[in-house]
């Protein structure tokens, strides 16, 4: 890949990030937030949870999960210029709505047993037509355009190596979702049905595991199938996992579009491969 015309550094890397998240289907973002905002988000987290992340004999779970959380140091931590220039650019200028929170977020501990969420699947984006299948969170539905989804967020707040139980990515994935979601127009599928029809269909795709540091966020095309695992390591891991809404529609029509963002291009590449 050759410079752009000005040499503009930031430029190649936007065009880098752009190729690896249209081939891939994510990209990692190195130091996206402050590791002291990480320090102050754990701190809060391990004063809403009944167990030290320093004392093994309180560790009686292989996962615990905790709801929304707002605020500073929180919201500080999706804020960065960093992530809003990859949002940018994966997005669009524009296209996307800030986020005050951190979504859930997801404590594993060093355990042998089962902690019974280790399938592969991709994010719901939508709710049901019907108002009694909503609280069903597998009736919850996506279709190929991504409604209500712009990227899947993976955010470490502690360090991650292969032992920490790091998020299962299969690789290119989100190519094999769109086309499988593509028949099915806006209603779309139930997550439940996406990600079987997914999981079994990509089989033989390579594996990448969400490895980094501390302030070190994966953003992940919607489509993405991922994976949680056994920790087999030493200390506790810490990930939250939002979303990004998009602001209006994501178009994925075979017209071009001047403008068009890496996150329509890899579904539009998708598609035009079985035309």
């Amino acid at each position: 890949m050759g410079l752009p015309a000005d040499g503009h550094p930031v430029r190649v890397a936007a065009v880098s990030l752009a190729e690896g998240f249209i081939q891939d289907g994510y990209v990692r973002i190195k130091g996206a937030f402050p590791q002291e905002v990480a320090h102050a988000c754990r701190d809060a987290l391990w004063a809403q949870i009944a167990c030290s992340p320093t004392e093994p004999g309180t560790w009686t779970t292989p996962v615990i999960r905790l709801g929304y959380q707002e605020g500073s140091p929180f919201e500080q931590a999706v804020n960065t210029p960093v992530l809003h220039a990859a949002f940018d650019s994966l997005v669009g200028v524009d296209r996307w709505l800030p986020r005050t929170d951190l979504g859930t977020f997801v404590v594993r501990f060093p355990s042998n047993l089962p902690s019974g969420d280790d399938g592969w699947h991709i994010d719901a984006s939508f709710p049901p037509a019907d108002p009694d299948q909503r609280e069903d969170p597998f009736q919850w539905r996506v279709n190929v355009n991504s409604r209500g989804r712009a990227l899947l967020m993976l955010f470490l707040f502690t360090d991650v190596t292969e032992a920490d139980a790091p998020t299962r990515l299969r690789v290119g994935s989100h190519t094999d979702v769109a086309r499988i979601l593509a028949p099915h127009g806006d209603p779309g599928l139930t997550v439940l049905a996406a990600s079987e029809a997914a999981a079994s269909g990509t089989a033989d795709h390579p594996v990448a595991c969400a490895t980094g540091n501390t302030g070190d966020v994966y953003l992940c095309h919607p489509f993405l199938l991922h994976a949680a695992q056994a920790h087999h390591g030493t200390a506790p891991r810490i990930l939250a996992q939002p979303p990004l809404h998009p602001r209006g529609w994501i178009n994925t029509s075979f017209d071009p579009v001047a403008g068009t963002s890496p996150l329509e291009l890899a579904i539009k590449v998708a598609l035009r491969t079985t035309a």
